[in-house]
């Protein structure tokens, strides 16, 4: 099922705005015109207990893993590599999108993104921004809303 499909058959409003390929979220802000605080990271981490889990935090924001750990109730919590985020989300990095993915994932969402009606992340594919509703990824990921960020 394509990411355009999934967000169809749960009947989510949501809108594709292309850009040029693009990796990271600030080079993704500057083609799209998209602001970086309401453009998200959506990063693969691992827990202490090997559990997988996203993290969508703000583009001008950095993660902090030791509030990571206290949020999720475990000891450690881990950045998955780039090269290896794929084969766990079934989507590029710079495409990674906050719902949708191929293996089950906690989700942490920073609080900060809660002032915003909508958040723009990954589309499926690096040429791709998807806006979503913020409730919409809290609701549909089962998110736990937390201050993750430095």
């Amino acid at each position: 099922m394509t990411l355009e499909e999934y967000l169809e058959s749960k009947r989510v409003w949501h809108r594709f705005i292309s850009k040029p390929e693009t990796v990271h979220t600030s080079d993704a802000s500057k083609v799209s015109g998209v602001d970086l605080n309401q453009l998200t990271k959506n990063l693969i981490g691992t827990t202490s207990e090997g559990e997988f889990v996203l993290l969508i935090v703000p583009g001008n924001r950095r993660v902090d893993l030791k509030k990571t750990s206290r949020i999720l109730g475990t000891k450690n919590v881990s950045l998955i590599p780039f090269t290896e985020a794929e084969s766990i989300s079934g989507y590029p990095p710079g495409g990674t999108p906050s719902i949708g993915h191929k293996t089950r994932l906690s989700v942490v969402i920073d609080e900060s993104l809660m002032k915003y009606e909508t958040i723009f992340c990954g589309g499926g594919t690096r040429d791709k921004i998807l806006e979503l509703k913020t409730q919409d990824v809290i609701s549909l990921n089962n998110a736990t809303v937390g201050n993750l960020t430095e």
